[in-house]
C-alpha cells in the first residue's frame, strides 16, 4: 500500500518512558517542564484511552508482537515466576517462538531495524533484541538498573542476582559503561549515533527508544534537581488537585469525573514529620527532573530528524509502559526480607544525597496516585490507574491531528497499526517454517485517518490479567477483580463513560452486564491459556 499523498514508506519512532504518570507530562496536565514531548503532542492527537498491561515486561511483549503477553511468553513477570508456572505455554519468561515480532517482519520488509534502551523480554543472547529483530541494539537486558555507570558494588550479597544490570550491544554483552554513562542520555546517544551511521538514507527505519525514566531508582543529575527545589512542599495531595484542574480544564478529563480516593498503606503527608516531608518532596522532585531529562534527550532526537529532512516523514508514538510506580518497595516479596537493609548499609539515602549515583530511593502510592488520578490506584492493577497510560502519536498524514482522542485503544494495536502503514501483512499463523500466533490487536490508522471513529466495535472484548489481579473491558463496560488486601476479591462492575475513576460499582444492580462479562473473561482465559492463580469469586449464581 502507498501512504496518503506520501511516494515512500514512514519511517518509525517508537518512543516508551518506564511508570511515567499519565499527568506527568505539560500536555497532559502536568508542571514538569517538557518542552519537547508537550509540542509533538499538541501537534499530534493525544490518546486519552490508551492502554498497557498493568506492569512493564507484559506491556512490551504486547508492544513487540500485537498479541496478548500471556501467548508470547511473559503470561507473569519472570521475576515472580512461581513452580505452578513452571513448563506452562505462555509463561516462559522471555518472549517465545509463538510470536513473530514487529521489528522481525519490518527487518524482513527492507526496514532499518533499530533499538536503544530497556528490553526486559529476556536476559540471553537468544533471547536478546539482536534474535528478535533489531539489526543494531543497545539495550538493558533486566527490568530496572542505576541509572548511572557506577554503583554500589553488593559483591556476594544473595539479593545481587535481583539488582544485576546486564547491558548488550547487538549480540555482545558489555562489562563496563561509560564512565559518564547517565541512562536516558546513554540510551539516546546510541539511537543517534545508530541513525547517523546510515549508508542508505532512503532506507526507512524503525526506531525503537525505551526509556528506563523515570523508572526507580530515583536518579537524576543535581543540576536539574534544583529547579524542582520547594516545589513539592505543599505534598502529594496538593499536586493531585492542582493536576486535576488542570486536566479537567484542558478537556482530557470529564468535568465531573469523580476522582478515586487515594489508597496506601503509608501514613499520608499531614501525618508524617517535618524530615520525613523533605525527603518525600525530595524524592517527588528527583522524580520530575529524571522527566525533564528524558525530554531534553527525546528533543535532541527530534531536532536530528529536522535537520536531516526526515521529521514529516517519521510516524512517532509515544507511551509509559504502565501507570505510575506506587509501590513500597519495602514491601515487595520479591525482593526478601533484607531488602532495606542493603540498601541501608550500601547506599546513602541522606537528604543532600537523594538522587546520585549511589542513592537508591523511590516515592511510593501517594504521589503516584497524584500522577494517575481520577483514575484507581497503579502500577501493577488492573484498575485504570495501571493500564490507562499517557500516549500520543504525531505525524503529518493523519486527518486526526492537534487534537484530543478518546477512542478505546490498547498496546497490541501498535504493531497491526505500523505494519499497515509499512505496507507489510502479517504472517497470520505461520513465519519461517513455525507456527506463531496471530495480532489480537487492530490497527489505529482507519481512526488516525478520520475514516471511522472507533478503534474497536462496541461489542469487542479486552481482557486483562497480572498477578491474579484481573479485569475485562466490552465498550464502555468493565469489570475488575482485586484480590484482597489491595481490593474486595470480588468482581466489580463500572460503566467508565459516566465514572472513569472506578468509584461506583454497578455489579448488584446490573447482574445480566456482569454475568456477560464474566462470560468474556472465560472466553479470555482459554483463548490466551491465562493461569489465575487466585479464587475467581462471583456472584452466587454464577458459580
Amino acid at each position: 500500500m502507498s501512504e496518503p499523498g506520501r511516494s515512500k514508506r514512514p519511517n518509525f519512532l517508537l518512543i516508551v518512558a518506564d511508570d511515567l504518570g499519565f499527568s506527568d507530562l505539560g500536555a497532559f496536565g502536568g508542571e514538569i517542564a517538557t518542552p519537547h514531548l508537550d509540542a509533538l503532542a499538541r501537534r499530534g492527537l493525544r490518546l486519552v484511552d490508551f492502554h498497557s498491561a498493568p506492569a512493564c515486561s507484559p506491556t512490551r511483549a504486547m508492544l513487540a508482537t500485537g498479541t496478548d503477553h500471556h501467548i508470547a511468553g511473559i503470561g507473569t513477570m519472570a521475576e515472580a515466576m512461581s513452580p505452578i508456572h513452571e513448563g506452562r505455554p505462555g509463561y516462559e519468561g522471555h518472549l517465545n517462538d509463538r510470536v513473530v515480532t514487529l521489528a522481525e517482519l519490518l527487518r524482513d520488509a527492507g526496514y532499518l531495524t533499530l533499538m536503544s534502551g530497556k528490553w526486559h523480554l529476556g536476559l540471553t543472547r537468544e533471547t536478546s533484541p539482536w534474535a528478535r529483530g533489531f539489526a543494531r541494539s543497545f539495550s538493558l537486558l533486566p527490568g530496572a538498573a542505576n541509572h548511572y555507570a557506577s554503583s554500589p558494588d553488593l559483591g556476594d550479597d544473595p539479593i545481587q542476582p535481583k539488582l544485576r544490570t546486564i547491558y548488550m550491544e547487538d549480540d555482545r554483552f558489555i562489562e563496563t559503561l561509560p564512565a559518564d554513562f547517565y541512562s536516558s542520555d546513554g540510551f539516546t546517544d546510541k539511537l543517534l549515533a545508530y541513525l547517523d551511521e546510515r549508508q542508505d538514507l532512503d532506507q526507512p527505519f524503525f526506531a525503537y527508544l525505551a526509556y528506563t525514566a523515570p523508572h526507580w531508582p530515583l536518579q537524576a543529575p543535581d543540576e536539574i534537581v534544583a529547579k524542582y527545589r520547594g516545589r513539592y512542599d505543599a505534598g502529594p495531595e496538593a499536586l493531585r488537585q492542582e493536576r486535576l484542574a488542570r486536566l479537567r480544564a484542558m478537556g482530557l478529563c470529564p468535568p465531573d469525573a469523580v476522582a478515586h480516593p487515594v489508597i496506601a498503606k503509608s501514613r499520608p503527608w499531614e501525618k508524617l514529620s517535618d524530615a520525613e516531608r523533605r525527603v518525600s518532596a525530595r524524592t517527588m522532585e528527583v522524580y520530575a527532573a529524571m522527566v525533564e531529562r528524558m525530554d531534553w534527550n527525546i528533543g535532541r532526537v527530534i531536532e536530528r530528524l529536522r535537520a536531516s529532512g526526515e521529521l514529516d516523514n517519521t510516524v512517532i508514538l509515544f507511551m509509559s509502559d504502565n501507570g505510575a510506580e506506587g509501590a513500597l518497595l519495602e514491601a515487595v516479596p520479591s525482593f526478601g526480607p533484607r531488602f532495606m537493609d542493603i540498601v541501608a548499609h550500601y547506599y546513602d539515602n541522606s537528604l543532600d544525597n537523594i538522587g546520585k549515583p549511589n542513592s537508591f530511593v523511590w516515592y511510593g502510592p501517594h504521589w503516584a496516585q497524584a500522577g494517575t488520578a481520577p483514575s484507581r490506584l497503579y502500577k501493577m492493577f488492573t484498575t485504570e490507574g495501571g493500564i490507562r497510560v499517557v500516549s500520543f502519536v504525531t505525524y503529518p498524514g493523519f486527518a486526526r491531528q492537534a487534537g484530543v482522542g478518546t477512542a478505546f485503544a490498547t498496546v497490541m494495536d501498535v504493531a497491526p497499526t505500523m505494519l499497515e502503514l509499512a505496507g507489510v501483512a502479517h504472517p497470520g499463523t505461520r513465519y519461517r517454517g513455525r507456527t506463531v500466533a496471530a495480532m489480537r490487536g487492530r490497527s489505529l490508522l482507519p481512526y488516525l485517518e478520520g475514516r471511522c471513529d472507533t478503534v474497536h466495535t462496541a461489542d469487542e472484548p479486552t481482557g486483562w490479567e497480572l498477578f491474579g489481579r484481573m479485569a475485562m473491558r466490552q465498550g464502555d463496560w468493565k469489570v475488575v477483580r482485586i484480590p484482597a488486601p489491595d481490593g474486595p476479591g470480588t468482581w466489580q462492575l463500572y460503566n467508565l463513560a459516566v465514572d472513569p475513576g472506578e468509584t461506583d460499582d454497578l455489579a448488584s444492580r446490573h447482574p445480566e452486564r456482569l454475568a456477560a462479562l464474566l462470560e468474556l473473561w472465560d472466553a479470555y482465559v482459554e483463548e490466551t491459556g491465562t493461569l489465575v492463580t487466585t479464587i475467581d469469586q462471583r456472584p452466587k449464581a454464577e458459580a
